[in-house]
């Protein structure tokens, strides 16, 4: 849509150059749109050009027309049975990195058509993307409860495991005690995180504070940081190596669903459905 070309790149020019089309092709669709709400929507100032009030509250309802617009397009094309067409999809850092590189890999080679437009996010930045129909799949760490426009799918019981490194106090010892990790540093995701939510969970259950430090985005960067000494942490079991020492805490063991999510009222692209058959032989595999 021309508009929304002219908005997002803030010029005529670029808009017209993103749609394949001339200059005065996108003036002439814009004073068309403008006629029929009748309200100016741009104003060029200097090289500038900016939008007005009117054209500042057309954006929504102009992204709805436009997100609509692709949808019937991808139910037309799905009953071609052709497996092409842009495929948006997100996966959060530790999927990407240690449940979906053979998938990934299969898919590439044998869908040469789809032009994989893939977001690395943080599992919940992932969740509100497919909830506002901007990401067609998303794999995520499950929550427990899910928005009523989504559908998940579980695809893997994620162990999860307290390490520590191997210079820490608290390596030494066989087993520990959950209170005894409250008079230790524990290094942990940002406090909206699924995986923090778990951790925070089983301590309130059991009455005791956890002592955290600055939380930290990637749970890659927790694992250096714990193998260097800076505190204790919660990770997949996936992602122990020597570098690290895992804790056998009394009493406590915990997990977390890893699947995928997309919108109930979104129709599965041939592309998305592809990937999903992809992703079964990949597991059958395992």
């Amino acid at each position: 849509m021309a508009f929304l070309a002219v908005v997002e790149t803030g010029s005529f020019s670029e808009a017209a150059h993103r749609l394949h089309l001339t200059q005065p092709a996108i003036s002439k669709r814009i004073r068309s749109l403008e006629n029929q709400v009748n309200a100016r929507l741009f104003d060029r100032v200097g090289r500038e050009v900016l939008l007005t009030e009117a054209g500042r509250a057309l954006i929504p309802p102009a992204e709805r027309i436009a997100q609509e617009i692709r949808e019937a397009r991808q139910i037309v094309g799905n009953l071609a049975h052709n497996v092409g067409g842009r495929l948006s999809m997100a996966i959060s850092h530790h999927i990407g990195l240690y449940r979906l590189p053979s998938t990934l890999k299969g898919f590439i080679s044998n869908h040469t058509d789809v032009e994989l437009d893939l977001h690395f996010l943080e599992s919940e930045r992932a969740y509100q993307s497919v909830i506002n129909r901007d990401i067609e799949l998303a794999f995520v760490t499950l929550p427990n409860h899910l928005d009523k426009v989504l559908v998940g799918e579980l695809i893997w019981h994620d162990s999860l495991v307290f390490v520590v490194g191997k210079d820490h106090m608290l390596a030494r010892k066989k087993s520990v005690r959950l209170n005894e990790l409250c008079y230790a540093n524990a290094l942990l995701p940002e406090l909206e995180t699924f995986t923090y939510q778990i951790v925070k969970a089983l301590f309130d259950q059991h009455k005791l504070p956890l002592r955290t430090s600055l939380p930290i985005n990637f749970l890659e960067t927790i694992k250096v940081m714990v193998s260097v000494g800076f505190g204790w942490s919660v990770l997949p079991r996936t992602m122990v190596d020597d570098s690290l020492v895992i804790l056998e805490v009394e009493n406590v063991a915990l997990s977390r669903k890893l699947g995928y999510i997309r919108h109930r009222n979104r129709t599965l692209s041939n592309a998305a459905q592809a990937f999903l058959t992809e992703l079964d032989r990949s597991l059958a595999k395992t």
